[in-house]
């Protein structure tokens, strides 16, 4: 994939989510989303995560976790609303490349955030992965003021079943890419969750990738019926 040199503010006059390092997703495409690629490995069975960043883990192509029986086959996420941070994307499927490697939104939708479809529907039990780019080449994307939110936050997504899950920010931290906490974002947990990740941190010109990922946590509090 070609690598891409964001759009990113005047440093004298940063906007508050700078820290994050305003990172297009898809330019650190194995540096974010390899680790997603790890999601395949735990949910399948607790296996390790993948090996060190530029390399492609061995994911079959046809392994699929199994889906919660509370949920059917076809369902999926539909829309994303932050109302905190003025989210307010529909969501695509990301799945696997024939490398192994997750699909990213396409830079000419910078707006629209993407559910990892081995990940479980939002609000069945497991963590539910949804992915977006922090800006493009014109300017900010979906996910530019992720690390704005806080704990107790709302997150609302709706499924193609017409049931509205509802999420309650627990906590927000920002991780290395070097020392990403795989286990910890995309392991198994009792309950229903929900992870929102993106870039952040330093952006490293001589290989045009951001060092760190933005990753929210967040936990169910309500899922209505249609």
């Amino acid at each position: 994939m070609e690598t891409l040199t964001p759009n990113r503010p005047d440093q004298s006059s940063p906007h508050p989510s700078t820290a994050i390092g305003l990172g297009v997703l898809a330019i650190a495409m194995w540096s974010l989303i390899g680790l997603v690629v790890g999601a395949a490995w735990l949910m399948a069975g607790d296996r390790p995560g993948p090996a060190a960043e530029g390399a492609a883990p061995a994911v079959a192509q046809g392994e699929r976790p199994d889906r919660p029986v509370s949920a059917g086959a076809a369902d999926r996420p539909e829309r994303l609303r932050v109302p905190r941070i003025g989210v307010d994307t529909r969501l695509m499927d990301l799945d696997l490349t024939a490398k192994g490697e997750l699909q990213v939104p396409p830079l000419s939708q910078p707006w629209t955030a993407g559910w990892y479809d081995r990940s479980p529907v939002p609000g069945e039990v497991g963590p539910s992965v949804l992915a977006g780019h922090v800006d493009s080449k014109t300017g900010p994307a979906v996910f530019y003021r992720l690390r704005e939110l806080h704990r107790g936050d709302r997150v609302v997504v709706t499924r193609s079943d017409g049931r509205t899950a509802t999420f309650r920010v627990d906590h927000v931290e920002q991780v290395s890419k070097s020392a990403f906490p795989t286990k910890r974002v995309y392991g198994a947990t009792p309950r229903p969750e929900l992870r929102l990740i993106t870039c952040g941190g330093t952006f490293d010109a001589a290989t045009g990738h951001y060092l760190s990922n933005v990753v929210v946590y967040a936990h169910l509090t309500s899922l209505t019926a249609a």
